[in-house]
């Protein structure tokens, strides 16, 4: 069973968001849309039942694909040698759930599944990998269902590394049923400032300052879905984050905790 857009209990499925040129493989309980340019994934989708989750050895098989061509993949030579982690797009142990857990663990260990992150660990790290976890709590009072998509920022100023645009911005977004309506929230990941100087001096993670070296926003869905060019509507319309009135845009939220977090409109 891969990705399901009926999985939250609402009005209207909810499709993995979109755009014409993108790959689409599937996997148990999760689907990733490559962009076979830039060889990363555009958007990846997991449903997660919080109901259900399994503990699984996690294991380290990274291994290719072999539905795309090795050339529309970033592999194993990207990661070597230097600061930059596989950054697991879908979190390990989001669709490890259900009967199919371990067949689900192992499908997180493709290529296809990660995108190339700074080393360096810090609080907004562990905040951006956190949030799915306080916002699955925040929709236990609902239900006990998520669905997640996350993806990169792609842009034409990334800087490239051994042949591969490395993006400088993620996003999240986490979408649930609330009062049989979908609720979602959306989120920005930018991890410039430990990122260019790896790339561009070769300095080590342990040399960056953690202080910034991450910066996570909780960020209207909107602004991402402009960003990226993926059609995401019912997300849209879905924001937490309420639009402010007037002809002012939104504002991105800094976060540093989970306070800090609108999940309410």
């Amino acid at each position: 069973m891969t990705y399901d857009a009926s999985f939250l209990v609402t009005a209207d499925a909810l499709p993995i968001p979109s755009r014409d040129g993108l790959v689409t493989l599937d996997y148990t309980h999760f689907a990733v849309s490559m962009d076979t340019g830039r060889r990363l994934a555009a958007v990846t989708a997991v449903n997660i039942d919080g109901s259900d989750l399994r503990d699984v050895e996690r294991g380290d098989d990274w291994r290719l694909d072999p539905r795309l061509p090795e050339t529309q993949q970033a592999g194993p030579e990207l990661y070597s040698a230097n600061d930059l982690d596989r950054g697991h797009l879908v979190r390990r142990r989001d669709p490890v759930w259900g009967e199919n857990a371990e067949r689900a663990n192992a499908d997180t260990f493709h290529y296809t599944v990660c995108a190339p992150q700074t080393a360096t660990l810090n609080q907004s790290k562990t905040l951006w990998l956190g949030l799915e976890d306080y916002v699955l709590d925040h929709a236990r009072q609902y239900g006990e269902r998520l669905s997640v998509f996350t993806g990169c920022l792609f842009e034409s100023g990334d800087p490239v590394y051994r042949g591969v645009s490395i993006p400088r911005r993620f996003f999240k977004i986490a979408a649930w049923a609330q009062d049989d309506d979908l609720a979602a929230t959306g989120y920005v990941l930018d991890q410039t400032a430990s990122l260019s100087p790896i790339l561009e001096r070769g300095v080590r993670a342990a040399d960056v300052p953690a202080l910034g070296a991450y910066r996570t926003y909780q960020v209207p869905i909107a602004d991402i879905a402009a960003a990226t060019e993926l059609a995401m509507p019912l997300l849209v319309n879905a924001d937490r984050l309420a639009p402010v009135p007037a002809a002012r845009p939104t504002p991105w939220i800094e976060l540093t905790g989970p306070e800090d977090l609108r999940l309410e409109r």
